[in-house]
């Protein structure tokens, strides 16, 4: 599965929003404001998993350390995102990066971020929320969505 610039994600219900450069999604009734996140960079939770079981991304936990002790995604590296600037070093520039959070706020922020420094760096559209939606696995075995 290739890497590239990508279009919208069809998941959610997208509407942009007059003049702030933002886009605003619905997920499970809840409103999400992407405005760190570019459409163009967010991977599905099926991609992100193919790619995973194919060692050819490396994804980073953003979220905080309750969220990330309640359930996360098996594979999964932690980096609180107040804590990446100063670990960015560590995350290495030879394969592609995947951000992810609970919703996709959060690692759209530190896409951004990585993008700009030279990163090839990729949001999890909808993030863990999507990811265990799609009855994809977390662990530990009774792992789940910690509330932020």
């Amino acid at each position: 599965m290739g890497l590239g610039n990508r279009e919208g994600e069809g998941s959610f219900d997208s509407r942009s929003t007059v003049g702030t450069g933002s886009d605003v999604r619905w997920q499970r009734g809840t409103l999400v404001v992407m405005a760190f996140a570019d459409s163009g960079h967010q991977l599905s939770p099926e991609e992100v998993k193919q790619l995973l079981d194919g060692g050819e991304v490396e994804l980073v936990d953003v979220r905080e350390r309750y969220e990330w002790d309640a359930g996360r995604i098996p594979g999964a590296r932690h980096v609180e995102l107040e804590r990446l600037a100063s670990q960015a070093e560590t995350i290495g520039q030879g394969r592609p990066v995947v951000f992810q959070c609970r919703l996709g706020s959060r690692s759209g922020l530190a896409t951004q971020a990585f993008r700009a420094s030279g990163w090839e760096a990729y949001n999890l559209a909808g993030g863990i929320s999507a990811w265990a939606e799609a009855g994809l696995p977390l662990e530990p075995e009774d792992g789940y969505v910690a509330d932020h």
